[in-house]
């Protein structure tokens, strides 16, 4: 029956998946059923009840296993039928979960599973909780790349006014706090109480119930008058407000939009907030979180800015070769970072990278972490010499053009999007120009900014191709000489016409 009625679907035009979910059943059965003739369902039919009645001999044990033991699984069963049988014949485990299945069925032995009671939860009110939560998303770059973003996400649990910041680097406890500032500066107000997952960000440990804060977050909630709660394990219906909004983030404003930089990813997604997020009606609520918001605020606790105490990074000694031991483990350091015996540089850590920073807390560079012992983690870019400054480099590059001030301009913007980048760039950009004349390099600069193109390599194309065209304009018109295809010498002679006699000469031979 089943057979006929996948092949009747298909016949009045049901797709695969459309037919799977009217029979409740896996789509791949139901595509395998489509590629079967009849004959050959009808004997597969035939090998399964087979296999079934190799197993009826076991059907005692497994039921009475069932009985005791409802919730168990067809895997452990085959195992138990291995365990207790030394005879169980070499099967597969899809013929043993039928069989299984089939025992159930017949014995009426359903497979219990603990179902966890769920009950609608009123409306809090106004002003009592907040929610917050982490997401991340791999986005496109303008430059075809793919850049990761993680943002901190805030909602009011009764308006389900939104708040959203987005950070390029893994968050820290400090970033955190200061995305809690630009929360409570954007709703103008503090609520009572913020429900958060137990994140390595905030807690420490879980000490039987005894929660054991990080110091740096245990000092922000001290001066704050908001109070934390923290979910259990396992437990994301506590705050499933705040993973509505995660979701709502990744599939409306993230999907298919292009990363350019942070600030400009920060003023795209308040827009949005402002716009959308905030301005349309919710699916539950069934009202506008922006006009609630207007009745919620007035019912939020002050908010007066954290003192938030700079952050304290480690100190590491710098070897002589512009290197840090860390955890076993050697990291470069750019050329020049040793000045001497007693040169130190300060050190953040994050989940992935470690931070490396002068005594300015200006950042040096950054290397990945690695979990393995006596390695040398080496970076070439900081085998360098760059004593020579960037900008002299930029006004090396732009002295070289007829227009100098649309050069540098366009410098500029490779700097921005490459910054890491920028000296091999303009390493490059110089190199091209230097044997290049004037003209094809100034069209090529136009090209570049009218396109808005900012690559010193794509640069570096323009100008090949614009060389091409040059030499292809300059070239001669081509002289066809045409040889004999015997010989393959000239056919010089060809157009010449032979002398021809007259006839009547012939005939005056001949006659005469």
């Amino acid at each position: 029956m089943t057979y006929h009625l996948v092949h009747q679907m298909e016949r009045e035009g049901f797709s695969i998946q459309k037919i799977a979910e009217h029979l409740d059943m896996n789509w791949r059965t139901a595509k395998r059923l489509l590629q079967l003739s009849e004959q050959d369902y009808l004997t597969e039919i035939e090998r399964i009840q087979g296999r079934k009645r190799s197993l009826e001999s076991y059907e005692e044990f497994v039921k009475d296993k069932l009985i005791v033991y409802p919730g168990t699984p067809a895997a452990q069963m085959h195992d138990w039928l291995k365990e207790h049988h030394q005879d169980f014949p070499e099967i597969s485990q899809k013929t043993v979960f039928n069989f299984v299945q089939a025992v159930r069925g017949k014995y009426n032995i359903p497979k219990t599973q603990q179902v966890r009671d769920y009950s609608s939860v009123p409306e809090l009110p106004y002003g009592l909780q907040a929610q917050v939560d982490f997401g991340f998303y791999n986005m496109q770059t303008t430059l075809g790349k793919t850049k990761k973003v993680q943002f901190f996400t805030f909602v009011l649990s009764r308006s389900r006014y939104k708040f959203i910041h987005f950070s390029d680097t893994p968050f820290t406890t400090a970033t955190v706090i200061a995305a809690h500032e630009l929360a409570f500066e954007a709703i103008s107000g503090c609520p009572s109480e913020i429900v958060y997952d137990q994140d390595r960000l905030f807690m420490v440990a879980e000490n039987f119930g005894d929660l054991i804060l990080t110091a740096q977050f245990r000092s922000y909630v001290s001066q704050s008058t908001f109070v934390t709660y923290f979910c259990r394990k396992a437990d994301p219906e506590s705050k499933g407000k705040v993973e509505n909004v995660v979701k709502y983030v990744k599939q409306n404003f993230l999907y298919n939009r292009s990363f350019k930089d942070l600030e400009t990813l920060n003023m795209e997604a308040k827009a949005w907030l402002l716009r959308t997020a905030n301005a349309l009606e919710h699916g539950t609520t069934k009202k506008i979180p922006a006009a609630e918001y207007q009745i919620e605020k007035t019912f939020l606790g002050d908010w007066h800015p954290a003192v938030i105490e700079p952050e304290a990074y480690a100190v590491y000694a710098v070897h002589k070769d512009n290197k840090i031991s860390y955890k076993s483990n050697l990291y470069s350091l750019p050329l020049g970072t040793y000045k001497g015996k007693g040169t130190k540089i300060l050190l953040k850590v994050t989940l992935e990278q470690l931070i490396m920073m002068n005594q300015k807390e200006e950042e040096l560079c950054r290397h990945d972490i690695c979990r393995l012992k006596g390695q040398k983690i080496l970076s070439r870019d900081h085998g360098r010499d760059k004593l020579t400054a960037i900008n002299e480099m930029m006004e090396q590059f732009s002295n070289l053009m007829e227009n100098k001030l649309q050069a540098l301009n366009w410098v500029m913007q490779i700097k921005h999007h490459k910054p890491r980048y920028i000296r091999d760039q303009l390493q490059l950009l110089t190199a091209t120009v230097t044997h290049l004349e004037p003209h094809l390099a100034s069209q090529a600069l136009n090209y570049a900014c009218h396109h808005q193109i900012i690559s010193a390599t794509d640069f570096k194309a323009i100008t090949e191709a614009l060389k091409r065209e040059q030499l292809k304009a300059e070239m001669p018109t081509p002289i066809i000489i045409r040889l004999n295809p015997l010989s393959g010498e000239s056919r010089e002679n060809e157009d010449n016409i032979p002398a021809q006699s007259d006839l009547l000469t012939y005939d005056t031979y001949f006659l005469g």
